[in-house]
């Protein structure tokens, strides 16, 4: 790892001189300071107060949604996210976009916490570009998201949430990838992330095919994003959609889900839903 990637995380134990306030803090050589908390081990002190994963009633709540998938298909890889950033039980806004482009061939999405994923989805556009001048060639998929799960690493347990999939294409193909906030990472042909990734995981599931057509790729992933946002409340807002192929990634317009609706609900099929009272009162 670089001399920048080694700066921003650096813990409080390897740089002692820098306090803040009886804390500690990191910095970088460009100015950029992040504090961690106070003590000999941020990472315990951090679990007292953050329920990171819900697993005990801590004071700070981590309550986040969202719906982010990519799959791989023959002509590359598809991915697709809704639009809604919540906090707690209100919508904070309709017009997040959960896609950072990390460089003209490398998608990175965004799942959990939305600073955090967008702090260290940056950092790793960073260290990708600086790999691409040192060594004259692009990096992989698979380096570049071995980087971004040795940077987030290092706060494992100080309460970041993240769960994001990396994608892309270099000299082996296309490549997707699973990283979050705990330092894992698996790779796969196709993921689903946040509250409304169930949703997406049974349209998914049952119509995913490595041989599509880029119409048939685009249909599903915009069919799953549609179906999450009509089952999860805490997704919704507009579909944005990605190709990514060997000559970059391609963006795709934006579509609202709620016009998606008039062509999606209809061929949902309920048990019995031709006899629901509902139904029989609809045709009275």
């Amino acid at each position: 790892m670089n001399r920048i990637a080694e700066q921003l995380t650096l813990s409080a134990s390897d740089n002692p001189n820098n306090q803040l306030d009886g804390g500690s803090s990191n910095t970088c050589g460009t100015g950029v300071q992040f504090e961690l908390a106070s003590g000999n081990n941020p990472a315990a002190f951090t679990q007292q107060y953050t329920d990171v994963k819900s697993e005990k009633d801590a004071r700070i709540k981590m309550d986040h949604g969202t719906t982010t998938l990519a799959f791989k298909f023959k002509h590359g890889v598809l991915v697709a996210t809704d639009s809604r950033a919540t906090s707690g039980n209100v919508i904070a806004s309709q017009s997040v976009k959960k896609v950072i482009e990390i460089n003209p061939y490398l998608l990175g999405t965004m799942a959990g916490g939305a600073a955090d994923c967008s702090f260290w989805e940056r950092v790793l556009g960073m260290e990708c570009r600086l790999y691409e001048l040192r060594n004259k060639k692009r990096i992989s998929v698979a380096a570049a998201s071995k980087l971004l799960a040795n940077l987030v690493y290092r706060y494992k347990g100080m309460g970041l949430s993240m769960g994001t999939m990396v994608a892309g294409w270099d000299e082996s193909g296309p490549g997707l990838y699973y990283v979050d906030s705990e330092g894992q990472r698996v790779v796969n042909d196709l993921f689903s992330v946040g509250s409304g990734s169930t949703f997406a995981y049974g349209v998914l599931d049952s119509h995913y095919r490595f041989d599509m057509s880029v119409e048939e790729a685009k249909d599903l992933g915009r069919r799953a994003i549609y179906h999450a946002t009509h089952r999860d409340a805490y997704s919704g807002g507009i579909v944005r959609m990605y190709w990514v192929k060997e000559d970059g990634w391609v963006a795709y317009p934006l579509e609202d889900v709620g016009e998606l609706y008039f062509r999606y609900h209809p061929e949902i099929k309920l048990t019995h839903a031709a006899e629901s009272p509902l139904t029989a009162q609809r045709a009275a």
